[in-house]
């Protein structure tokens, strides 16, 4: 397993400051680039880098904000089941790069990871606040997700898959992690039809940014 330091390291600071969220607008700032204190700052204040488009890097806090409930312990819809069936191995902080280059994949729709966004990630997790969930099978790379750890909160960022039910079992590991970790706050950004499968709910910005607030001061450790 790599070496993730903790507690994780504070990059250089910035001068650069996010507005406060208005009612009725997703994206409160646009930028030209990022920096890994730049996204730090954002997920303190319940922002997250948006999709890129034209080389410049939208800033979001949505509302309603999409959350994987960690508190309710469910069970797993039976898909999800299936597909822990299929004795897949999992892994974690083991092929971040490879994970992140792997959501970038995209045929034919093009990909918002740039090479911006992975230099800024990769520094994260070298920092100790970007993870990864890696989902093998006999050697092969299946699925994976990764997201940013503070405190109690788990901010996930994107995940794919390349055989079916792989990503599944990568969030459903990340969930049950989290869990066993004493996690509280799972943020998944913007609910989908997926997401709405695995069991997520969306919540008022307002709700998400005073928990998310909370989580954070809290201390876990992901890693």
């Amino acid at each position: 397993m790599s070496k993730v330091p903790y507690p994780p390291i504070e990059p250089q600071s910035i001068i650069a400051r996010f507005p406060e969220p208005r009612a009725g607008e997703d994206v409160v700032a646009v930028s030209r680039s990022m920096t890994p204190a730049l996204v730090l700052e954002a997920y303190r204040l319940g922002i997250f880098p948006w999709p890129v488009r034209q080389g410049l890097v939208p800033w979001a806090s949505p509302d309603p904000r999409a959350i994987f409930p960690l508190q309710t312990g469910k069970p797993w819809p039976r898909t999800v089941a299936r597909s822990f069936k299929r004795h897949f191995r999992v892994t974690f902080n083991q092929a971040f790069a490879q994970v992140m280059r792997a959501c970038g994949e995209r045929p034919g729709e093009g990909t918002w990871i740039t090479p911006d966004i992975l230099a800024t990630y990769d520094e994260l997790h070298d920092l100790g606040w970007a993870h990864s969930v890696e989902v093998w099978d006999e050697g092969r790379l299946a699925g994976g997700l990764y997201g940013i750890a503070m405190g109690t909160l788990f901010a996930g960022e994107s995940m794919f898959h390349r055989e079916t039910g792989a990503s599944k079992v990568a969030f459903a590991s990340c969930a049950e992690r989290l869990r066993e970790r004493g996690f509280e706050l799972f943020d998944v950004q913007v609910l989908t039809e997926h997401l709405k499968m695995l069991g997520c709910i969306e919540i008022p910005r307002a709700e998400y940014r005073a928990r998310a607030a909370q989580a954070i001061a809290k201390p876990a450790r992901f890693d």
